[in-house]
């Protein structure tokens, strides 16, 4: 797709976002799965199920805007994932693994908190305040399991990282 405008841009943006997210929806089962903390385990879980609202939610947003919902390869996407999946094979202790599975995670929302606030921003400027509000929720979504990651990190995960013997 050739971007020459700002609607232009939008739609190249959303589809990459549709692409991200479905690549989520296979990788988090496989997080919570790793996981050894029960809580960070429920909290993959619980994204899992907000994740698919969000695809869900970009649905609609393809649809109020009269277009297909078609996904663009998202290189950034699967790049964390990626690295997420290394981290997985390569750490061996539980409790460090959590951390590891923690900060994959939270480079993961935060692409997604850029990427859906740049989005709505973009909705907001072209006037399409429905698809704006659209992405606003899920772009507090995404904030909140950014937050829910670093309390569990600093409350609990971190901690027992520490506890592992060298």
């Amino acid at each position: 797709m050739s971007v020459k405008t700002t609607n232009d841009l939008l739609l190249d943006e959303l589809r990459d976002l549709y692409h991200a997210e479905k690549q989520l929806l296979k990788a988090l089962p496989k997080m919570a799965k790793a996981a050894k903390n029960a809580k960070l385990q429920d909290a993959f879980t619980h994204h899992r199920e907000e994740t698919q609202g969000q695809v869900d939610r970009l649905e609609q947003v393809f649809d109020l805007l009269g277009k297909a919902a078609r996904a663009k390869r998202c290189e950034a996407m699967a790049g964390l994932i990626e690295e997420g999946e290394e981290m997985m094979e390569e750490i061996t202790t539980p409790e460090v693994l959590d951390a590891a599975l923690i900060t994959a995670a939270q480079k993961v929302e935060h692409y997604e908190i850029a990427s859906y606030g740049s989005a709505r921003e973009l909705a907001d400027s072209l006037g399409l305040a429905d698809v704006a509000k659209l992405l606003d929720e899920t772009l507090a979504e995404e904030k909140a399991a950014d937050s829910k990651l670093n309390a569990l990190a600093i409350q609990s995960i971190n901690k027992a990282a520490l506890t592992v013997a060298a």
